[in-house]
């Protein structure tokens, strides 16, 4: 493959991943790679991450299609010679002598080091026979063989050397070693994923491969360690979801009767009112209910929406969160300013009275909220239902829906669904819908765009 046929697979792979390409920043990155010595792989990676990646959490994706589309190996060009003293032979060194250097590599390697272990690993350990003429490859087989987690005692006591155990120099080992283990860790699904897209092609591998970016991953496919990176883009949504509130609120009021400012005008037309003056609305912050479906089949979604009541508390008056499964419960008390976030929803978990039977029922839920808490929707509450209508097949209760709506000053309805799956099974989607605004909010983006699209 040549290295125009690689550049522009390589930036069509990007495309497909998320990551936003323009055709100017394709040619910019062409021309890049003539003022750039080619058998350098680390400057042709920071040429293109120079020249096609916008944000910081891009750079793990594309790191990972570079090293598919550019692999270390490729024509030689980029070949890794081991520079340790007293390297054993590593395509059939006994396991404890591999062992051993690993735990020298740990203790202390570059890059090129590390990436040349690890491509002899996967040789040695990750390959097994699928049939004739046929393998796979595992990452998992290379890490077990290896075992570099228990490696750690014996590094510490020739690193510590008789020094005090507990101090600076064992927290400092002990930092060193863990991120040399992810660096191998790294490594070794590298590798494994160059030898998979040389057996299978590097397009098909490459959509498997990489994670869309954090702003478009979905909600219900977020993990615990993505919950914690999306804490970061919470507090600037709920700062411009309350703007945008707030600039809806103000420009549906005039403001009272200014009186005396009309009587007064009234003077120069006899006494005749034909011009009216009011007085500005006080500016304020708007007031906030959240009806959150916690159910297990929108768990994460849950757990996100959560994070942005948290948030919202600082930008409104007066935030009321209500989470239900197929029963009501105000869950405000867990998010008091100054609780630790995941404290908060752990004892929500544990405490909130969510669940009668364990199905989710919106109809019953939103009778028993309309029953208990109906008195927190008035003339200036904004109402913010979060969950993916699908009920059971139990009634949907749209009056009841219905009549908190016409007493909220705004109501919207965001499902975390694609819309293709709206009214499938057991959703009634487009029922609500006829009642409240339902709008597609399966990602961040979508969530901005909702946000966006207040006026």
């Amino acid at each position: 493959m040549s290295l125009v046929d690689r550049h522009v697979g390589f930036v069509h792979a990007l495309r497909e991943a998320g990551l936003p390409v323009s055709l100017a920043e394709g040619l910019d990155a062409a021309r890049a790679l003539r003022v750039i010595d080619l058998t350098e792989r680390e400057s042709l990676r920071a040429a293109y991450a120079a020249t096609l990646v916008k944000k910081p959490s891009f750079r793990p994706g594309f790191d990972v299609l570079f090293d598919l589309w550019f692999p270390a190996s490729t024509s030689g060009l980029y070949a890794v010679r081991p520079g340790i003293e007293g390297t054993p032979d590593l395509a059939n060194a006994p396991l404890p002598e591999l062992r051993e250097h690993l735990a020298r590599l740990l203790t202390g390697s570059t890059d090129a080091e590390m990436r040349a272990f690890a491509r002899a690993m996967v040789e040695r350990f990750g390959r097994q026979e699928a049939g004739p003429g046929r393998q796979n490859w595992f990452s998992y087989s290379v890490l077990r063989a290896l075992s570099p987690e228990t490696l750690m005692a014996g590094i510490l006591r020739e690193v510590l050397a008789g020094q005090e155990r507990g101090g600076l120099a064992e927290k400092t080992a002990r930092r060193r070693v863990t991120a040399n283990t992810g660096r191998l860790e790294e490594a070794v699904a590298t590798d494994v994923r160059r030898r998979i897209a040389e057996d299978s092609g590097i397009e098909r591998i490459a959509r498997s491969a990489v994670r869309p970016p954090l702003e478009q991953l979905d909600f219900l496919r977020v993990t615990k360690a993505d919950l914690a990176r999306l804490r970061r883009e919470v507090h600037p949504l709920a700062r411009r979801l309350a703007a945008r509130l707030t600039i809806k609120h103000r420009r549906g009021r005039r403001g009272r009767l200014d009186f005396r400012r009309t009587m007064r005008a009234s003077l120069q037309t006899g006494g005749v009112p034909l011009t009216t003056h009011f007085k500005p609305p006080r500016p304020h912050k708007p007031e906030l209910v959240i009806l959150c479906d916690t159910s297990d089949s929108v768990s994460s979604f849950a757990h996100f929406t959560l994070l942005l009541t948290y948030a919202l508390r600082e930008q409104f008056t007066k935030v009321r969160a209500f989470g239900f499964v197929d029963r009501v419960d105000e869950i405000t008390r867990f998010f008091v300013p100054g609780a630790d976030v995941v404290e908060a929803m752990t004892r929500l978990a544990n405490e909130a009275d969510m669940v009668r039977f364990g199905r989710t029922n919106y109809g019953h839920s939103l009778e028993g909220f309309a029953e208990r808490y109906g008195d927190a929707i008035g003339p200036k509450t904004s109402l913010l239902i979060l969950g993916d209508a699908r009920s059971n097949y139990q009634p949907p209760a749209l009056d009841v829906l219905r009549s908190l709506t016409a007493r909220a000053r705004h109501a919207y309805w965001l499902n975390p669904e694609p819309r293709a799956q709206w009214d499938t099974g057991d959703s009634i989607a487009t029922d609500y819908g006829t009642v409240i605004p339902m709008h597609e909010c399966r990602n961040v983006v979508q969530l901005t765009a909702f946000i966006e699209s207040i006026v």
